[in-house]
């Protein structure tokens, strides 16, 4: 016979409350495992990034002397000044010179000799 396939839908704590079937609890448990691994991996690489982080203020001889940039990615629980991408901007148009500027210049010597 066989099995019902197990919706895959996220499970609220309601639903897990008030459905309480075995198949609902044991998928509630088994997303909790897995969440809990996850964790466990986050807090291992934050461990990693902070033995990092010493290595660099050991090289400098001095905590603090060096700023580390923004993290590239967004991380939970920090904001992120990540800037979006500029849009490009139109070159300026070159300035047209007056008209006046491709007349010559009438000086008073040149008006004297009409």
């Amino acid at each position: 016979m066989a099995k019902t396939p197990i919706s895959t839908v996220p499970l609220s704590f309601m639903e897990i409350v008030m459905r309480a079937d075995a198949e609902t609890i044991k998928a509630a448990y088994e997303a909790r495992v897995k969440v809990d691994g996850l964790l466990a991996e986050r807090e291992a690489a934050y461990r990693r990034i902070a033995e990092l982080e010493n290595q660099v203020d050991q090289i400098m001889g001095e905590p603090g002397l060096f700023t580390f940039p923004e993290p590239p990615l967004p991380v939970a629980g920090f904001t992120s000044k990540a800037q979006p991408p500029k849009k490009p901007v139109p070159p300026k148009p070159a300035p047209t010179k007056p008209a006046a500027a491709d007349k010559p210049a009438e000086t008073p010597e040149a008006k004297g000799n009409n």
